[in-house]
C-alpha cells in the first residue's frame, strides 16, 4: 500500500499546476468531531503518524490538494475536474454539481477499513444571497467519527439551490459510477468500496467520490407546485393525468414559503380551463393547523382567489378541489389538453404552475371533421413526472407553524418558478 502513496507523492504537484483542482487558502469552514483534527502530508504518512488509526480527509497535500477542502462545486456536469472549494458565483437557472471526497488515509488497505461509512450533503432552505452548502462524512471507527466541509453558491439576487432528483452518485475504481439513494441530502446514504455496504479500506485506491446536482433559481419567495389525479383513484398526484368527460379530477396546489421570514395573507387563486367546471364545497385547505383538512365553504379558490394565512420560513400548504370535465367544446375524436393554471401571491410577488387533463374527443357533430391527433415529434418521449402528492399526508414532519414533508421541496421538477 506504501507504493502507492509514493506514487501518489510524485504526480500530485503536477496534477494541480495543470489545472486538476482550485484548492483555496484553508479557511474555517471545515470541522469535525475532534474539534480540528491534525494535517498530515503524503511523506508523514508513509512514515507512520498515523499508526494504526483511521482518519479521513487529513492530507494537505493530496490528489485534490488539502483534502480538509473535500467539498466542492462547479458548473454543470462537465468532465472538467477544475473545482471551487470555497465559493461559486450562481446564474439564474444553471445546474451546478457538488463533490464531496471521499479518502480514508490510513495505508494499511484492507487491514484498515472503516467501517458504517456515510455522506451527507445538507443544503439550504430560504432565500438569499449566499447559500451554504455543507458537507458532512462519518464512520463509526474513525477518528473523529464525523468530518464536514462547506462551499458557498453567491449572487448580487436573492436565489434558492434545488435538488436535482436521482442525480447522487459515487464514483471510485472498484464500482466505477454507481446510484446512490436521494435520502443523501437527508439523512446521509451508505458508501463502499466493492459495494454499498458501509465499508472503505485505507489509501488512495480506494478513494472516491460523492456528487449531486443542484439548480438556482433567483428571484422567488415561493414554491408553487400543481398537481392532478383522477378524484377517488388513489393514484399518486402526477403533471398530467388522462380523463373523460363526465369524470371528476381532483386538483393539488402545494405553497412553500422559501423566504427566510414569516408571510402573512398568502393568496391561492386558480384558474379553470374552458371544459372544466368547479365542483362546489370541494376545496380543502392542509397545513399544521389543519393536518387531516378543513373545508373551505366560499368556494373562491376559482374566482377571486383564497387566503390561506401566515407561514413561516420552511412552511407549506396544500389547497385540493374537485373539477369535472365537460364538453363545451372540445376538438371531436381528437386529444385535448385542458391547461389548469394556479398562483400564490405574496406581498404583491406572484408565483404560478400549471397541470393538464389531456381529454379524448367529444362527440362529433353532424359535418363535423375530427382534428388528427399530432404525432410525437422525432426524439421526443412521451410521459409524465410522477411524484408524490400531499396526500400522503401521515408521511408529513410537522414543525412549528409549518407543514413540510420530508423531502422537502429540494425535489426537481419541471415546474415553473417566477
Amino acid at each position: 500500500m506504501n507504493k502507492v502513496y509514493k506514487t501518489i507523492l510524485s504526480v500530485t504537484a503536477a496534477a494541480i499546476v495543470a489545472g486538476a483542482t482550485i484548492t483555496p487558502t484553508l479557511v474555517n469552514a471545515w470541522g469535525d468531531s475532534n474539534n480540528g483534527r491534525p494535517s498530515y502530508t503524503i511523506s508523514q504518512i508513509e512514515e507512520g503518524k498515523l499508526g494504526d488509526t483511521i482518519t479521513f480527509n487529513s492530507i494537505s497535500n493530496g490528489k485534490i490538494g488539502d483534502e480538509k477542502n473535500f467539498v466542492g462545486a462547479k458548473v454543470g456536469s462537465s468532465s472538467s475536474n477544475v473545482w471551487n472549494a470555497d465559493e461559486i458565483q450562481v446564474k439564474d437557472g444553471e445546474t451546478y454539481t457538488v463533490r464531496l471526497y471521499v479518502h480514508n488515509n490510513s495505508p494499511k488497505g484492507l487491514e484498515a477499513v472503516a467501517k458504517d461509512v456515510t455522506a451527507q450533503i445538507s443544503l439550504p432552505t430560504t432565500v438569499g444571497k449566499t447559500q451554504t452548502i455543507i458537507g458532512y462524512l462519518n464512520s463509526s471507527n474513525a477518528a473523529p467519527t464525523r468530518y464536514w466541509d462547506e462551499v458557498k453558491f453567491v449572487s448580487s439576487e436573492d436565489f434558492y439551490v434545488e435538488y436535482v432528483k436521482g442525480s447522487a452518485k459515487y464514483t471510485n475504481a472498484k464500482m466505477g459510477t454507481v446510484a446512490l439513494s436521494d435520502n443523501v441530502i437527508i439523512g446521509g446514504a451508505k458508501l463502499g468500496y466493492d459495494s454499498l455496504n458501509g465499508e472503505i479500506p485505507g489509501c488512495f485506491e480506494y478513494d472516491g467520490v460523492v456528487t449531486i446536482e443542484v439548480k438556482a433559481h433567483k428571484s422567488v419567495s415561493a414554491k408553487l407546485a400543481k398537481t392532478v389525479r383522477i378524484k377517488g383513484s388513489g393514484d399518486k398526484f402526477a403533471e398530467s393525468v388522462e380523463a373523460k368527460v363526465g369524470d371528476e379530477v381532483e386538483f393539488q396546489i402545494e405553497y412553500v414559503n422559501l423566504l427566510g421570514s414569516k408571510v402573512d395573507d398568502v393568496m391561492i387563486r386558480d384558474v379553470l380551463p374552458t371544459n372544466m367546471e368547479y365542483v362546489a364545497d370541494s376545496t380543502y385547505l392542509y397545513n399544521s393547523n389543519y393536518q387531516s383538512g378543513v373545508l373551505l365553504k366560499d368556494n373562491t379558490v376559482t374566482t377571486s382567489g383564497i387566503n390561506i394565512g401566515s407561514y413561516n420560513a420552511k412552511g407549506n400548504a396544500y389547497v385540493r378541489f374537485t373539477a369535472k370535465v365537460v364538453d363545451n367544446d372540445l376538438k371531436c375524436e381528437s386529444s385535448n389538453q385542458l391547461v389548469n393554471w394556479a398562483s400564490a401571491t405574496v406581498s404583491g410577488r406572484v408565483v404560478k404552475d400549471d397541470a393538464s387533463v389531456m381529454v379524448e374527443g367529444g362527440i362529433c357533430e353532424e359535418g363535423e371533421t375530427p382534428t388528427p391527433t399530432p404525432e410525437t415529434t422525432p426524439g421526443e418521449t412521451p410521459g409524465t413526472i410522477v411524484r408524490t402528492g400531499a396526500g400522503e399526508i401521515a408521511g408529513t414532519v410537522l414543525g412549528a407553524g409549518s407543514l413540510t414533508t420530508a423531502l422537502g421541496y429540494y425535489i426537481a421538477s419541471r415546474k415553473k418558478l417566477m
